[in-house]
């Protein structure tokens, strides 16, 4: 549920994905603590749709994603995996839907982790642009210590972030994370008291900048990624940041911008 008032709405007290508002960012909150927000079939699903509204609403810049409180995501249920008769891989794929709508999305995301991140619930978190962690924070990727393989990309994923070795140490050696540790290893941008209300002010600053140009920075961002050198990268943003140079927002905040410095003289 999303308000339009600019102020946080009360989540609801059905269990399920709600979505609240700030301004230009959304918070998106995974709801059941009976499971410990588990990544059900249903939640997982909740997500997507969540994602997919944001994502075509132009007043909305960035998101931050959280868990209903003490904790951020319990990995996936796996007592939901092929019941009724369904395929086993069709129940993991759309589970995996869930987080890949998150790592697939075009906005500037923020995890606030401020729990234990298990599993799924730690493929979640890395889905995002950046983690923030809260004095509970735990990462947990549980895979191999269940007797199951990683799947949803989290191999990837874990790798990316932490590098071959801090990958290695959490996936085949089984390391719990706290958030001191998560940060020394990179796994998180900062550690913070609160971290539903310091990822909001973080997401806040992407979502001031123009949705446009943010949302090209950030597919920009993705394919210079993978290249191998700079003057690749130089010819990917020197298409872009030509179009910014006709846009009227940059005339508008570069104008505004050269007001400043002349009132300063």
């Amino acid at each position: 549920m999303v308000a339009d008032d600019g102020t946080m709405v009360a989540r609801e007290a059905r269990r399920g994905v709600h979505v609240a508002r700030r301004d230009r960012v959304a918070l998106i909150t995974l709801s059941d603590p009976p499971r410990r927000n588990a990544m059900t079939l249903d939640l997982a699903e909740q997500l997507v749709s969540a994602i997919g509204k944001i994502e075509v609403d132009e007043g909305i810049g960035a998101i931050v994603i959280t868990g209903e409180p003490p904790t951020f995501c319990a990995g996936a249920d796996l007592g939901q995996l092929g019941a009724s008769g369904r395929s086993q891989e069709a129940d993991l794929r759309r589970v995996y839907a869930g987080f890949m709508a998150v790592a697939n999305c075009t906005l500037p995301t923020v995890a606030a982790v401020n729990g234990a991140a298990v599993g799924a619930g730690m493929n979640l978190a890395l889905a995002c642009d950046v983690r923030l962690a809260g004095p509970s924070a735990r990462f947990d990727s549980r895979f191999l210590r269940l007797g199951l393989h990683p799947g949803g990309g989290y191999t990837w994923m874990a790798q990316r972030v932490l590098g071959p070795q801090g990958a290695a140490v959490a996936t085949l050696f089984s390391e719990v994370l706290d958030a001191e540790q998560a940060l020394r290893r990179g796994l998180v941008w900062d550690t913070v008291e609160n971290p539903v209300n310091a990822a909001m002010e973080l997401a806040a600053q992407a979502a001031s900048a123009p949705r446009a140009l943010t949302i090209t920075t950030k597919h920009t961002m993705r394919v210079t990624g993978a290249l191998s050198n700079q003057s690749d990268a130089l010819e990917v943003e020197i298409r872009a940041q030509l179009t910014s140079l006709a846009s009227p927002e940059f005339a508008e905040r570069s104008a505004a911008m050269r007001a400043r410095i002349t009132g300063q003289h």
